[in-house]
């Protein structure tokens, strides 16, 4: 039945050296987005209005932010005294140490997964920002009558794009092969790194990986399932953006001054929660002058933004100019200064009269807390 339950697990740290400058000091899915959001918020909210009611979190490095951002899990109606959000420990099996790779996180967490009576789990990265139903994907992974059903997205591979796999899809929308990083052109069949697992198959897999140590999980379980013909495969056509690298959390970013992309990756009936903060809302002064940005409450604009987006907090003194800039959380930009192609991380101060200029592919950023 499609409304069968499931296990959701997030990695929230999978790909961490992607943005080694964001994740200094944070995981992957603590990474700030789109003015009020982190990247956690889309795969956590996409389980949730899929019905996912029991969602377990993997840590591994840097997760006090993490753990900051999602609280109890009040804001995704997770906070429950049965169930509901759970923040897994970075560990894998006792007296291993921290883990290594998606196997190895799965078996230090085997025990959480095998007292969820959920016949199916849920698993998923903290990379996408989309807007993703499981439900439809959990109707397709039943009728197929496979053990597996990943998720792809068609798209060209960017230059420079690393830690993709490419599934050759074959009849039927089953699996025939994956291939890691090929070397390829055109559009591909991008796996999204989101799979549908039956639960006793999951476990039983991680066991034998342990004790035969095994480590990949795309070649030791998807591609053994896939020469057995029991991997399907799910197509998603939706607005799907990879954040693989500054330049793509840049331009992903960007993507959200297009009306259509808004509307699609915010829609109402699937809405994307994130962490309540009471703010006021936006301060404009009277020489302030905004075209084609997203500001968030909180801010204090008495500059020139244009075509950038600002999070809660910022501040933007008189006669200061910011073009096609991403200004997190608890920046000041004081009077008189130029910012083009910019990404400030938090608690930044810009001095008077500063100039600070980056390019399209290579945005210029500043660390958090940084004094210019």
């Amino acid at each position: 039945m499609a409304d069968a339950k499931m296990l959701g697990i997030l990695f929230s740290n999978m790909h961490d050296d992607a943005l080694s400058e964001l994740t200094l000091h944070r995981t992957m899915g603590s990474v700030p987005f789109g003015g009020r959001y982190r990247l956690v918020d889309f795969a956590l909210s996409n389980m949730v209005n899929s019905g996912i009611k029991d969602v377990g979190i993997i840590t591994k490095s840097n997760y006090h932010s993490l753990m900051d951002h999602l609280g109890a899990g009040r804001e995704w109606d997770l906070a429950r005294k049965i169930g509901g959000l759970t923040l897994l420990p970075p560990y894998s099996r006792t007296g291993t140490g921290i883990y290594h790779g998606r196997l190895n996180a799965l078996a230090g967490i085997l025990g959480y997964i095998q007292a969820s009576k959920s016949p199916y789990v849920a698993l998923c990265d903290c990379d996408l920002v989309c807007n993703f139903d499981f439900k439809d994907m959990l109707k397709a992974h039943i009728d197929s009558g496979a053990n597996i059903t990943v998720a792809y997205t068609v798209r060209e591979i960017e230059d420079g794009e690393k830690d993709n796999a490419v599934l050759a899809v074959g009849k039927n929308n089953m699996l025939r092969d994956i291939y890691w990083n090929p070397d390829v052109q055109g559009d591909q069949e991008i796996y999204m790194n989101i799979a549908i697992i039956n639960k006793d198959l999951l476990v039983h897999r991680v066991t034998n990986a342990v004790a035969q140590n095994k480590t990949d999980f795309y070649r030791d379980v998807i591609a053994e399932e896939a020469e057995n013909g029991r991997v399907a495969c799910y197509r998603f056509d939706g607005f799907c953006d990879r954040i693989h690298n500054m330049e793509s959390f840049f331009q992903t970013n960007m993507e959200l001054l297009k009306a259509d992309v808004r509307k699609e990756l915010f829609n109402v009936q699937r809405p994307i929660y994130t962490k309540v903060r009471d703010e006021v809302p936006a301060k404009y002064g009277l020489q302030a002058k905004v075209m084609n940005s997203l500001v968030a409450d909180g801010c204090i604009i008495e500059g020139q933004v244009e075509n950038s987006i600002i999070f809660r907090g910022v501040k933007v003194g008189k006669g200061t100019v910011i073009r096609n800039s991403i200004i997190m959380q608890g920046t000041t930009i004081e009077d008189g200064a130029q910012l083009d192609y910019v990404i400030t991380d938090k608690d930044v101060l810009i001095k008077d009269g500063r100039k600070l200029a980056g390019y399209l592919t290579y945005p210029l950023y500043v660390p958090k807390g940084r004094q210019i």
